[in-house]
């Protein structure tokens, strides 16, 4: 899954440096050491060069980061996500979502699938012990940002005199592919487009109670991470 805990991680890293380049795993490594992906390499890969504050893009990077590896590239130093090494922290409640995200999506259990990774059969087993009184299945998000939080995903760019506006709307849920070929296609009609982000509650009506998958703000947020986002 690429999602907007993933860009704020790589909007905090390019605010570290000048030139950012993102490594992306091929799915080969991920399964390896996680469990299979939910987009394909090819996917991940074109999500994560339509993210706004990404320079670069390096395909099938080694799922360890050497010093060899910065060398090649010549980059002057690493930034990671959320661990024992890392100061750049998701966005709260991403963490938690993502996993309801991944049982509501149908993952398999970890009992019935000898070829996972036994650490993607920890992570699952520990959330299955961590519950009490509610499902992991249908644990919720309230994660609401703050007026700074939209601040720092959007440009902020109002459009020209003369600009050729379009307006578009939909649920943009869990953002993938499919949503930046539809906005690269709007901007091929327009100069600067208004993208509408329809509520959690027009779109359980329309597309049923386990809809949306991802709340209104974190769609909106997806959206604004996008290159070709016009806010």
């Amino acid at each position: 899954m690429v999602h907007f805990g993933h860009a704020n991680a790589i909007r905090q890293a390019k605010s570290l440096g000048d030139y950012l380049l993102v490594g992306v795993h091929s799915d080969e490594e991920i399964e390896h050491h996680k469990g299979p992906p939910v987009f394909t390499s090819a996917e991940r890969y074109k999500m994560v060069r339509a993210i706004k504050w990404v320079d670069e893009v390096v395909e099938a990077a080694p799922y360890i980061t050497t010093v060899e590896t910065l060398e090649k590239h010549n980059c002057d130093f690493c930034a990671h996500g959320d661990s024992s090494l890392s100061a750049i922290p998701y966005r709260q409640g991403v963490q938690a979502h993502r996993g309801s995200v991944n049982h509501r999506l149908g993952w398999p259990h970890a009992a019935g699938h000898a070829s996972l990774s036994p650490i993607y059969i920890n992570c699952v087993s520990r959330i299955l012990q961590a519950a009490t009184s509610r499902s992991p299945y249908t644990a919720t998000c309230q994660f609401v940002p703050t007026t700074q939080q939209l601040k720092e995903f959007s440009t902020g760019r109002a459009p020209e005199p003369g600009e050729k506006i379009a307006f578009v709307c939909g649920a943009f849920d869990l953002f993938h592919v499919g949503h930046i070929d539809f906005l690269e296609k709007c901007y091929s009609m327009a100069t600067y487009v208004i993208i509408g982000i329809h509520s959690d509650q027009i779109v359980n009506w329309y597309r049923g109670y386990n809809y949306p998958i991802m709340t209104m703000f974190e769609r909106v947020l997806s959206v604004l991470a996008c290159r070709v986002s016009p806010l």
